[in-house]
């Protein structure tokens, strides 16, 4: 269930689709790979690498059509979609939404309200089955995001960063080779050593620097051509090791800007690995 300190907006329910009337800022990238709810399932190992737990919609299943509009980029109607066919959709209502506020919602409340319908549905779903794993990666993820705007320290004195870690540990535990789980528990630990210390770390929340890396390595190794965590390697490395480790940090982030994206949000990734080796 939610933390205490998540209360409902006026403007938002766990079934809206968002947090606002407003239209969703589109995808700005013409050269995004399209999909139909024929060629989505073709390309599903692929697209789905980071979640080994996800299996494909059955062939002429509406949910196919659904995820054929998230991967070309269409995430609020991919997020509408989803909310229309019940607990089956809310892996894909749970994604197009989380993924849409990370990279392309530019108002910092209305990202935040909508991590906090992700945490919501998520919650509430986990809660009436433990062993799903995309409602605990969904609702982490949206922790962690949500964490990082009203800050980290904020969120793990509310608690925030126990319950993160723990959903995150629950589905590696339930899919080993969920290589998504390892990269966010892996930046987890990068995150909270970056603000408290190596020492308050291990001993309040349980992290550590070497289990970040070895997390880290693990979720690679399982998904090599993650963009998005091939960056989170690389800013973690700069977190727990500083100039030291920039060479490597570089390589990573050059490695992620010459992927070829297979879909919208690896697109973004992409994008955003150019933009950082420009900086």
């Amino acid at each position: 269930m939610p933390h205490p300190d998540f209360k409902p907006l006026s403007l938002m329910s766990a079934g809206t689709v968002s947090a606002t009337a407003e239209p969703w800022t589109p995808l700005p990238y013409p050269d995004v790979p399209r999909y139909d709810a024929h060629s989505v399932l073709s390309h599903w190992p692929r697209l789905h690498a980071g979640h080994d737990d996800m299996p494909p919609p059955a062939a002429g299943a509406p949910l196919a059509e659904g995820w054929a509009l998230y991967h070309s980029g269409e995430f609020e109607r991919a997020a509408a979609f989803g909310l229309l066919h019940g607990p089956e959709g809310l892996a894909l209502a749970n994604q197009a939404t989380a993924i849409y506020a990370n990279y392309l919602e530019p108002r910092e409340a209305v990202r935040l309200a909508m991590f906090r319908q992700v945490i919501e549905r998520a919650g509430a779903q986990a809660a009436d089955d433990p062993a799903n794993c995309q409602a605990l990666y969904w609702q982490a993820y949206a922790l962690g995001r949500y964490s990082q705007g009203i800050s980290v320290a904020r969120a793990l004195a509310q608690g925030l960063g126990s319950k993160l870690k723990g959903a995150l540990e629950r589905v590696i535990a339930l899919q080993p080779r969920h290589a998504d789980a390892h990269v966010a528990l892996a930046s987890f630990h990068a995150e909270v050593i970056d603000k408290v210390g190596a020492l308050v770390g291990r001993m309040t929340y349980g992290v550590r620097a070497e289990t970040s890396i070895e997390l880290f390595e693990r979720g690679l190794q399982l998904n090599p051509d993650s963009a998005a965590g091939l960056m989170e390697y690389a800013r973690a490395l700069a977190m727990l090791h500083g100039e030291s480790r920039l060479g490597e940090a570089t390589q990573l982030f050059e490695k992620a800007a010459a992927l070829k994206p297979a879909d919208a949000r690896e697109r973004l990734d992409v994008e955003l690995a150019r933009v950082g080796l420009r900086d």
